[in-house]
């Protein structure tokens, strides 16, 4: 298919760019917003995306943790922080 190989050399190039944006020499990964309940996840997801516009959506990790049968599955929101940002929490 013709293209083919320039979208994935660009989608491999955004991914090396991401990767080293937010390496671990970097800066750290702090916690926005965690949950068990799915539908808190999406209020608190649509809460933080009208209320805080500071966040920069590009460098948001969205995890979710399936705990099958002994815990329950949890979603966590993470912003990336780099290194040289004064900590927001004391």
């Amino acid at each position: 298919m013709p293209g083919q190989r320039s979208r994935r050399r660009r989608s491999q190039d955004e991914a090396r760019r991401t990767a080293a944006r937010s390496a671990p020499d970097a800066g750290h990964w702090e916690v926005l917003f965690e949950t068990q309940d799915e539908s808190e996840w999406h209020t608190g997801l649509r809460r933080l995306r009208a209320s805080d516009p500071r966040i920069d959506w590009t460098a948001v990790r969205m995890d979710r943790f399936c705990g099958r049968l002994t815990q329950p599955t949890t979603f966590r929101l993470s912003l990336f922080v780099p290194k040289d940002t004064p900590p927001t929490r004391p």
